[in-house]
């Protein structure tokens, strides 16, 4: 069973030579090649590419979810290569906060059952639990919005709930897959300025994929993935103003 640090180290994540394909039959297609990657606690990182550059592949293995084919893979403290399924899954409950694209709500179930959903899975007490998701509600805006369904709210709605499901077990990483798609330009930069400003807040560390250039300003760093490489130099910090001119997909 995996040890998860109690002490949180200042460096969240660090990966050296991460390597990433996928066989079909005798096909194989490298996604991720000799990544590199340092972020620290309270980092607010984008990683931005082109469709089909890995950023959703390198995503999942930051979140536990994939292993590397090889290199290092060290997620607060906790080295995850080698971790067999029932350990990287335990780490992933306690540690990593999932934000996604299409929301993931259950539509069965009302707001605050929904942010309540990982609890129930770690066998928390319900109690305790709704008292820390309606705060988490409150803290995004929807406070009164306990009780409604969630097919019933808008798309910026639905995100803030699924934000607010992520930070229910007080995680130290959050990761988030494109949390604006399915959100226009006003909604997409108020979801992401509430993201930031919790992240900030909390001591939280969040890294967002994203080709979205309406919200690069607010990162403190834009990670360039092509053609699965992440080097040194594009690593660039931007959030003091607009340079997607500079990034060749957009």
């Amino acid at each position: 069973m995996v040890t998860v640090p109690t002490t949180l180290p200042e460096r969240v994540i660090h990966l050296r030579d991460v390597q990433k394909a996928y066989h079909n039959g005798r096909e194989i297609t490298p996604v991720l090649k000799q990544v590199n990657l340092d972020i620290d606690r309270g980092e607010f990182v984008f990683l931005a590419g082109p469709s089909g550059c890995g950023k959703s592949t390198l995503l999942a293995i930051l979140g536990a979810m994939l292993t590397p084919d090889s290199g290092i893979v060290r997620i607060l403290g906790q080295n995850l290569v080698g971790l067999d399924h029932e350990a990287r899954t335990l780490f992933r409950r306690q540690k990593v906060g999932f934000i996604f694209q299409r929301f993931h709500l259950i539509r069965g179930l009302s707001v605050i059952e929904n942010v309540c959903v990982p609890m129930a899975i770690r066998g928390r007490s319900s109690a305790p639990s709704r008292r820390a998701a309606g705060d988490l509600l409150a803290a995004v805006g929807l406070a009164g919005k306990e009780a409604a369904r969630t097919h019933r709210l808008s798309s910026g709605q639905q995100q803030r709930v699924a934000i607010a499901r992520a930070l229910i077990g007080d995680p130290a990483l959050i990761l988030a897959d494109e949390p604006t798609a399915s959100l226009d330009a006003k909604n997409g930069q108020a979801v992401v300025e509430l993201l930031r400003n919790l992240v900030k807040q909390q001591g939280k560390t969040a890294v967002v994929v994203t080709h979205d250039r309406r919200i690069f300003p607010l990162a403190d760093r834009i990670c360039m993935l092509e053609n699965g490489r992440l080097t040194s130099d594009t690593c660039e910090s931007i959030a003091t103003g607009d340079h997607s001119e500079n990034l060749p997909w957009v």
